[in-house]
């Protein structure tokens, strides 16, 4: 059987960074996380921990981390039977891996409903949609919002709709980058925004749109608020949840480059396959606050 407390001591050292920091939110000394990390290391012969400033867990400790989480989860749903005095004081904290535009418009949502009807709270892990599943599969989180639609194993996927785009400029930059219109020779001079190396969102759009292969100066902008304000300031331009722009669009601060030439990137939600009832309230919350906002 494993040492539940050693365990937890681990998992709060990678989740904290540091053994200091994992001392503190677990209420014990330094010395006590020590000890316990160090004393399961030696009864599995193995390294769980590669110390250093963050410490960073070897495979083996991202698994036993994941295990830790999957038994929180359905020990959770024990509590209530167990009496008052089992886990008290102690509050469920589910990690989820959510890409940037969701949580700019949607995702918010369904996160409120969740801790409405459990109290338990989210460690939300920020990625790019086509890297979230990712960090399904390593075990750092139990449930993602994700591009790919691809099972991943030992999870359920299920589809949540497309979130819609537009390529978007202020008034100010068409005016000085397109005065004879949006064509692929303009575009292919007029700065862009990006919001890092692996978004190509931009990219697939003008290639498919005009046909245009080079992309001009690029801003990069890794915030989706940010992004928009930088946008309606003229720096480059860009595209944005339809959702967050319509009324931009509508009242003439920003302007369609290419009116109804949208892009959609579909997105899916994966979680453990666990029969735990916080998990289930989670996928719930997701489902119906993405269907407010993504198109089926």
């Amino acid at each position: 059987m494993l040492d539940y407390p050693s365990l937890a001591a681990v998992a709060a050292v990678v989740r904290e960074g540091t053994f200091e920091r994992a001392a503190a939110a677990l209420g014990i000394t330094p010395s006590a996380v020590s000890q316990r990390v160090r004393g399961l290391e030696e009864r599995l012969g193995a390294i769980l921990i590669v110390r250093g400033q963050p410490c960073l867990p070897t495979a083996l400790g991202r698994t036993l981390c994941a295990h830790l989480d999957r038994v929180r989860l359905l020990e959770h749903d024990l509590a209530p039977a167990l009496g008052p005095s089992v886990g008290a004081g102690e509050r469920l904290t589910v990690p989820v891996a959510v890409n940037a535009d969701s949580l700019a418009t949607w995702f918010p949502t369904a996160a409120a409903a969740f801790a409405r009807a459990t109290q338990a709270t989210l460690d939300i892990a920020l990625d790019d949609e086509a890297h979230t599943a990712a960090r399904l599969r390593s075990g750092e989180v139990l449930a993602a919002v994700t591009a790919e639609r691809e099972p991943v194993p030992g999870c359920r996927t299920l589809p949540l709709g497309a979130l819609a785009y537009a390529a978007c400029a202020s008034p100010d930059l068409v005016a000085r980058c397109f005065p004879h219109g949006v064509t692929a020779s303009a575009l292919e001079a007029a700065p862009c925004l990006r919001f890092d190396r692996r978004d190509f969102l931009q990219v697939r759009w003008a290639q498919a749109a005009l046909g245009v292969e080079r992309l001009g100066p690029v801003h990069w902008v890794p915030s989706t608020h940010g992004f928009l304000d930088l946008t309606r300031l003229g720096l480059g331009w860009g595209l944005h949840p339809l959702v967050m722009v319509e009324a931009d669009i509508d009242a003439g601060r920003l302007i369609e480059l290419v009116p109804g030439r949208r892009s959609e990137v579909p997105l899916y939600w994966t979680a453990t396959r666990l029969h735990a009832g916080a998990l289930s309230r989670l996928t719930s919350a997701v489902r119906a606050a993405a269907g407010t906002v993504l198109r089926r």
